[in-house]
C-alpha cells in the first residue's frame, strides 16, 4: 500500500482543501446573495417570481454538476487528478469574476439574467469535476486506517466555503449603507471581485503539488482506463455500485447538508423576516461552532465504519427538521410580540384604524410607538401629535427602521432583530441542524472512494455525488420555496422534500449500504 507521510499529507490536504473551499465560496455566494440578485437581474414588480427565478438560475448551476462530474471525471481517470482539479479552479473563479461584471436588468434588460444564467452554467461544469478529484487526490494519498479522518477535511471545505461566504458578504455590508450595497454597481458585486484574488492563491498552490501516487504508479504500468465512462456505466457491477451510493447515501447526504446550511438561511430570510445582518451572524456561529464536528465523525468512521454515521445524520434531520422550523416561526411571531406589546402598555389599540411600528432592538422589548391614524390621517410618535403627515411618506420613512407593521390587522412584515437570548438559541439550532451536515456528510468522501476501482475511480464517484448533492440537494432552496409559495397556509410544507428524499434514502442505506472501512484501494 502507498502511503505519504503524516508532514506530506498535511500538505496535501492543504493545497486540496484550499482550492475545493475557494471553489466552494464562488459557488455559494450567489445564493447568499439571493434576494440583492433578483433586485438587479429582473424587472421590477413582483418580488416573489424574481426571488424564484434567481433561485432557478442559482438550481441550475446544480443541475450541470452531473455533466461536469462526467467530463472532468474522464479527464481525471485519463490524463490525471491534479491537472483536472486545476482546470475546475481556473473555470470557477473566471466564472464568478464575471458575474460580478455583468450590468442589472435596467441597463441591458433581459441579456442580464442570461449572461448570469450562462456563467452559473459554467460554474456548475467546473464544481462537477472539482469535489471528485480533490477527494481522490487526498483519499489516495492516504493510510486505509485514518482514510475517513483525512477525507474529512475535505469535507469540511464546503461548509467552510460557505463561512466564508457569508463573513466576506457580512464585511462588506458592514461598511457601507443599505443603498450603497444594493445599487446596481453597489457593494454586493465586491465578493463576486474578491474571489480573483483567492483563486489566484490557489492556483500557485496547486501548481506546486504532485501526482497521486496510486494513480501515477497505474500510469506506470500502463493501466488506466482507456474508457471511463463506458467502465464506470456499461459493467453491471460497477454501475449497480453507482447506483447504490446514489440512492443509498448520497441523495440523503446532500438535502440534510442544503437544508442545514441553505434553506435555512433563505427560511429565516423570507419567511420569519429576519434582519440580514443578524441572520448572517446566526449562520456564522452555527457554522463555525459545528464544522469542527465533520473531522470528529470523520475519525469516527475509522473506527465504527461509514454507514451508521451518516444514516444516523438523515434519520435525525427527517425527525427534528419540522420541529426546529416550527420553533423559528413560533418564537419570532409577530402577533405574538404585538400581543406581548399591548399588555405591556396596558391597552389595546384598534388596528381597524391604526397602523402600528414597533422599533427596537429586541424582538419583545419595544421602546418606540408609531401611530398613524387611517380616521384623523395625523401621526404619533410616543405620545407626540404630528398633523398633516402624509401617509404613503411616512410609511416609506418608516420602512427604513427594524420592526412590524401592522395595518387593517394584518401584519405587515419587515426585517426583525431578535433579542439577544433568543439569538442564540436560534444559533443553537442552527447548530444542531449543521450537526446532522458533519454526520451524513463527513464519511461520505471515504465511503465513496472505498467502492471503486482506481482507474475509474474520479468518474465513478464523481457522477453519484453530484448527482445526488448538487440535483437533489442543491434543488431544496427552490424546490422548497416554490411549494411554500404554492401553499402559503403552511410555511413548513416545503420541509417535505428534503424530509421525504432523506428518508428514503435511509430506508435503502439499511438494508444495502456496506459498512466496510480501512479497505486496501490500491487495485
Amino acid at each position: 500500500m502507498l502511503s505519504t507521510s503524516s508532514k506530506g499529507i498535511g500538505k496535501v490536504i492543504f493545497s486540496s482543501s484550499l482550492g475545493t473551499l475557494i471553489e466552494w465560496y464562488d459557488f455559494y455566494i450567489f445564493g447568499m446573495l439571493a434576494k440583492t440578485i433578483s433586485v438587479q437581474f429582473f424587472p421590477e414588480g413582483n418580488d416573489t417570481a424574481a426571488l424564484l427565478s434567481t433561485l432557478a438560475i442559482f438550481a441550475a448551476g446544480f443541475l450541470v454538476r452531473p455533466f461536469g462530474a462526467l467530463v472532468f471525471g474522464r479527464l481525471g481517470d485519463m490524463i490525471g487528478r491534479k491537472s483536472t482539479f486545476l482546470l475546475t479552479l481556473v473555470l470557477m473563479g473566471g466564472s464568478t469574476f464575471l458575474i460580478g461584471l455583468i450590468p442589472g436588468y435596467r441597463s441591458i434588460g433581459i441579456a442580464a439574467p442570461l449572461l448570469v444564467l450562462f456563467l452559473r452554467l459554467v460554474q456548475g461544469l467546473a464544481l462537477g469535476g472539482e469535489y471528485g478529484g480533490a477527494a481522490t487526490y487526498v483519499a489516495e494519498h492516504s493510510p486505509a486506517n485514518r482514510r475517513g479522518y483525512y477525507t474529512s477535511w475535505i469535507q469540511t471545505t464546503a461548509t467552510l466555503g460557505l463561512f466564508v461566504a457569508l463573513g466576506v458578504i457580512m464585511a462588506v455590508k458592514s461598511n457601507m449603507s443599505e443603498a450603497a450595497f444594493t445599487a446596481e454597481w453597489g457593494g454586493w458585486r465586491y465578493p463576486f471581485w474578491i474571489s480573483i484574488l483567492l483563486v489566484g492563491v490557489s492556483i500557485y498552490i496547486r501548481l506546486k503539488m504532485s501526482e497521486s501516487p496510486i494513480f501515477s504508479k497505474l500510469k506506470k504500468e500502463g493501466k488506466t482506463s482507456v474508457n471511463p465512462l463506458k467502465e464506470s456505466f456499461g459493467h453491471k457491477a460497477n454501475f449497480k455500485m453507482v447506483l447504490l451510493a446514489l440512492f443509498g447515501a448520497v441523495m440523503g447526504q446532500g438535502v440534510i447538508w442544503y437544508t442545514g446550511q441553505f434553506y435555512a438561511q433563505s427560511f429565516l430570510e423570507n419567511t420569519v423576516k429576519i434582519e440580514f445582518m443578524q441572520n448572517r451572524e446566526i449562520l456564522l456561529w452555527g457554522i463555525g461552532l459545528a464544522t469542527p464536528f465533520f473531522l470528529v465523525f470523520g475519525a469516527l468512521s475509522d473506527k465504527i465504519g461509514r454507514k451508521w454515521i451518516m444514516l444516523t445524520g438523515m434519520l435525525l434531520g427527517v425527525i427534528f427538521y419540522r420541529p426546529i422550523f416550527s420553533t423559528f416561526l413560533k418564537d419570532a411571531n409577530a402577533k405574538e410580540w404585538m400581543a406581548k406589546f399591548d399588555e405591556q402598555h396596558s391597552k389595546k389599540i384598534n388596528y381597524a384604524e391604526k397602523t402600528v411600528l414597533l422599533k427596537s432592538d429586541t424582538i419583545v422589548n419595544s421602546n418606540d410607538l408609531f401611530i398613524i391614524d387611517h380616521v384623523k390621517n395625523t401621526f404619533n410618535y410616543n405620545g407626540n401629535h404630528f398633523t398633516k403627515s402624509s401617509i404613503d411618506t411616512l410609511k416609506t420613512k418608516l420602512n427604513s427602521l427594524k420592526g412590524v407593521f401592522v395595518e387593517d390587522s394584518k401584519p405587515i412584515y419587515t426585517d426583525k432583530i431578535l433579542s439577544t437570548s433568543l439569538k442564540w438559541k436560534f444559533i443553537f439550532l442552527i447548530w444542531i441542524m449543521i450537526l446532522f451536515v458533519t454526520m451524513a456528510y463527513a464519511p461520505i468522501a471515504a465511503f465513496l472512494v472505498e467502492l471503486f476501482p482506481t482507474k475509474i475511480r474520479y468518474t465513478s464517484m464523481s457522477l453519484p455525488y453530484h448527482i445526488g448533492n448538487g440535483v437533489f440537494g442543491g434543488l431544496v432552496p427552490f424546490i422548497a420555496t416554490l411549494l411554500s409559495a404554492s401553499y402559503a397556509n403552511d410555511p413548513l410544507v416545503g420541509l417535505w422534500y428534503p424530509i421525504g428524499v432523506a428518508a428514503l434514502c435511509f430506508v435503502i442505506g439499511v438494508f444495502y449500504l456496506p459498512n466496510k472501512k480501512d479497505k486496501n484501494i490500491l487495485d
